[in-house]
């Protein structure tokens, strides 16, 4: 069990030093937080901005994941391997759109709206 906690950890540094992607996926993580405490937003819109965090950041780990296992299997290009890279991207953009939303419908209210 520590074996795959290590290799896991090991894993996650790795991939946050060297993709840029993800180091923009934490930053603005860590902004949403930010504004989450200034806001005072409720228990029930956190675990929202929890998940859909956490959707975009895993999704953006898997398509490196796949882009450098399509790099290996296959280092020249290929149609067929742009399609698989291609739709992995498509998968962070749809998460990190849906999250785009989510952000948009929790924290409008606490700035937009006048009391």
């Amino acid at each position: 069990m520590i074996k795959s906690f290590s290799a896991a950890i090991s894993g996650l540094i790795h991939i946050v030093k060297s993709e840029r992607n993800l180091k923009i996926h934490i930053a603005v993580f860590c902004l949403v937080l930010i504004l989450g405490f200034y806001s005072e937003i409720a228990p029930w819109e956190w675990v929202s901005v929890l998940i859909v965090s956490a959707l975009v950041m895993c999704l953006e780990i898997l398509n490196s994941s796949i882009e450098k296992l399509s790099d290996f299997v296959e280092p020249n290009t290929n149609q067929k391997i742009k399609i698989i890279k291609d739709t992995a991207a498509a998968a962070v953009l749809v998460a990190a759109a849906i999250a785009f939303i989510v952000g948009i419908l929790i924290f409008y209210p606490y700035f937009f709206t006048q009391e």
